[in-house]
């Protein structure tokens, strides 16, 4: 009987223990979850303002989006964007876009393309490259990317939109031409997207 009473008291215990746990997990659960989705929040906030200038836009850009159809330009799936109003008037469109072909696997950017179809900012936010090779793409590692600032279709012209390996205006790095190619030709197709849909996007 001690020994049936002994396992009882235990299992009551761990009973308890296990609510008491299940208790404090939620409430830990609760008590984050608002900070972290603030967190997140301003992470991105952050990220819209290093690629298009605060002063360029008066909404939410958060919130003010819009889903595009699976496209062959911007990677074969859906894309999310931002719309940037400034006193009611769309100013620049964010596309959170794929740049396929990357030397191990697709590449994720944030490009920023303004009303006249000018790149106001572009960043690679998720990559698998060689590090200390490919994954120079990235700010973090190098300056590379702000090289697309102020470059539109025109300037330099679509066969300016390789590298220079490839005839183009754009840096490669040495001993990796696949990553930056990839980028260059993401970001050359999300300003071809653009021009071939301008009056809808500016018209949301």
């Amino acid at each position: 009987m001690d020994l049936i009473a002994s396992i009882r008291r235990n299992s009551i215990g761990l009973g308890i223990f296990a609510i008491l746990t299940a208790g404090l997990i939620a409430t830990i659960h609760l008590v984050t979850k608002d900070t972290i989705a603030n967190n997140v929040l301003k992470a991105q906030i952050a990220a819209f303002n290093d690629i298009l200038p605060a002063n360029r836009y008066d909404n939410d850009l958060t919130k003010d989006t819009a889903i595009l159809p699976a496209d062959k330009l911007l990677g074969g799936a859906p894309v999310k964007i931002h719309i940037a109003r400034k006193n009611g008037q769309v100013s620049a469109i964010i596309f959170e876009t794929v740049a396929p072909g990357g030397y191990n696997g697709p590449l994720g950017l944030l490009v920023s393309v303004d009303r006249n179809g000018i790149v106001t900012g572009a960043r690679v936010i998720s990559q698998n490259e060689t590090p200390g090779l490919g994954d120079k793409v990235d700010i973090k590692k190098s300056n590379w990317i702000l090289s697309f600032n102020g470059h539109s279709l025109g300037n330099p012209g679509l066969a300016g939109w390789n590298v220079k390996k490839d005839g183009g205006d754009f840096d490669q790095f040495t001993g990796a031409t696949i990553t930056p190619r990839a980028v260059v030709r993401g970001i050359k197709n999300t300003l071809i997207y653009f021009k071939q849909h301008k009056d809808s996007l500016l018209a949301r």
